[in-house]
């Protein structure tokens, strides 16, 4: 059962695929958030659809200025604004009558693995965390892997381009993903994904603000594991992964102090748990065990 909502979120329509495994209720519930630039067509809706089959009633949606979500600019990352979407997105969940209020998890796969975090941080609704293949992204991070005149630099980068957009200009894009040149994503693997019938979406478009990777080298999502506190949290990823390092996975797992568990999968690109088996029924499996145990 597939029904698409439509909530709001500091006045933005957001649109969502709310998805249940039917049968008399209340069920546990599962926000889901997903990668950079994603919609909730992708993989999102992928890994929703396989939890709605577990037994979880799942939310994907698009967040605000993506997909079929209001919002503007479009295709622009806002950090602050995905959580407040998020937060609406379980309020949306804890009014349905099918759903179990009392037993909310918050499930990310790469980007939105730390947004996941640092959101089920900071909401007692949420009883229990779960990331996949994710980006825990913190500036300190960042700034040990540019140097602090590489990281200054980066900064410095954006300069002209946000005082022309905060005097009215217009938005400057970059390509999301591209296989040679400049992109938000570039190279052969992200290209491999959005940029052929893999990750083939009628609402997904090849841009990005520029502006937004000025987002994701500044956002400390990291914080969430020091938050987490009590509550459960699972991190699954793969052993090599070039664009969500293993050792921030194995960071944001050592900085939980809560029931936890770390979940290697033998997979060596990034888009593995995006689409490929048998890695997706593996974090599938690692994710439904983990919630049998702690919601």
């Amino acid at each position: 059962m597939t029904e698409r909502v439509e909530f709001t979120a500091d006045g933005v329509t957001l649109v969502g695929d709310l998805r249940g495994p039917g049968g008399p209720g209340p069920h546990p519930a599962l926000v889901l958030t997903g990668p950079f630039t994603g919609t909730r067509d992708q993989v999102t809706g992928r890994y929703a659809a396989r939890l709605a089959e577990a037994g979880y009633v799942t939310l994907a949606f698009d967040h605000r200025n993506w997909g079929e979500s209001g919002g503007q600019p479009r295709c622009d990352e806002d950090p602050q604004g995905k959580l407040r979407d998020l937060r609406a997105a379980v309020s949306l969940l804890r009014a349905r009558p099918e759903v179990d209020g009392g037993r909310i998890g918050a499930v990310g796969i790469c980007l939105g693995a730390g947004y996941a975090l640092k959101f089920a941080a900071f909401d007692p609704r949420v009883r229990v965390f779960a990331g996949i293949a994710g980006a825990y992204n913190n500036p300190y991070a960042m700034l040990a892997g540019m140097s602090p005149a590489g990281y200054q630099g980066a900064l410095a980068s954006f300069t002209e381009v946000l005082e022309r957009q905060d005097l009215g200009g217009p938005v400057e894009y970059i390509p999301a993903v591209a296989e040679e040149g400049e992109a938000a994503m570039p190279g052969d693997e992200p290209f491999a994904y959005y940029g052929t019938s893999r990750g083939a979406s009628p609402h997904w478009r090849n841009e990005v603000t520029r502006a937004s990777v000025r987002e994701l080298i500044t956002m400390d999502n990291m914080t969430g594991a020091d938050f987490l506190g009590s509550r459960p949290g699972l991190v699954v990823h793969g052993v090599v992964d070039r664009f969500c390092s293993p050792e921030g996975a194995e960071e944001a797992y050592k900085r939980m102090e809560g029931p936890k568990q770390l979940v290697w999968l033998d997979a060596k690109l990034h888009i593995d748990l995006y689409d490929a088996e048998p890695y997706v029924t593996q974090a599938v499996d690692a994710v439904t065990s983990f919630l049998a145990d702690h919601l």
